[in-house]
């Protein structure tokens, strides 16, 4: 089955098991500070797979404006109800339609490592393309490499990963021409994909002549 079918599909059968299980003070979460630290007040923010909201997109919200984009249905209805204020869309990350150099901020928590790793590169460029120049990419990627892998059980719904490891996560940022300001290897919150070691998150930059 195509991955795009079975991580929607998976994410509209276990999104509110999966909002229930998700920390909202982890380290991973905690990590937003890098960004939140570096952006002006009423800054624009697309979060990139923004699931229910919670808590990414609501902590963006307290002092931006939040664009938010999924590509599940139930995912967008619980965002609706958890940060009325956002702008919402049902849209798929790798093949964004939106007008570029618009965003001071990308954000993409657990949502990049869900599509088969031969587009990441491309989903990268198009942050790029997204952002205005000097704006900032906060990223969780894959901190090791891994093909193609499936679970049957995730939250009662059958889920797909696939990723690159970090320092081939790193030369695809570069390849994108962003700058890496901050990187780290952090655990998986839920305890979950043990054999990967964690994620990579980034904080990563637009040149200001790019």
């Amino acid at each position: 089955m195509n991955p795009d079918v079975i991580v929607r599909a998976g994410y509209e059968r276990a999104a509110d098991a999966y909002l229930a299980a998700r920390p909202q003070t982890s380290p991973d979460i905690v990590a937003l500070d890098h960004l939140l630290s570096r952006l002006a007040p009423g800054a624009w923010v697309l979060d990139a797979g923004c699931g229910a909201g919670v808590p990414i997109a609501q902590r963006l919200g307290r002092a931006h404006r939040v664009v938010g984009i999924d590509f599940s249905e139930r995912q967008l209805a619980l965002a609706a109800r958890h940060v009325p204020a956002a702008s919402l869309a049902c849209m798929d990350l790798a093949a964004l339609g939106l007008a570029g150099g618009v965003f001071d901020a990308v954000v993409s928590y657990y949502a990049i490592i869900h599509i088969p790793r031969d587009r990441h590169a491309g989903i990268l460029a198009g942050f790029y393309r997204l952002l205005r120049p000097g704006g900032l990419a906060f990223l969780c990627l894959g901190a090791n490499d891994l093909s193609d892998d499936y679970d049957d059980d995730f939250y009662g719904a059958r889920m797909y990963w696939s990723h690159y490891d970090a320092p081939m996560n790193l030369q695809l940022l570069q390849q994108a021409r962003f700058d890496v300001l901050w990187s780290q290897i952090i655990s998986d919150s839920l305890g979950g994909e043990a054999a990967t070691g964690g994620h990579l998150f980034v904080l990563a930059r637009k040149p200001k002549d790019g």
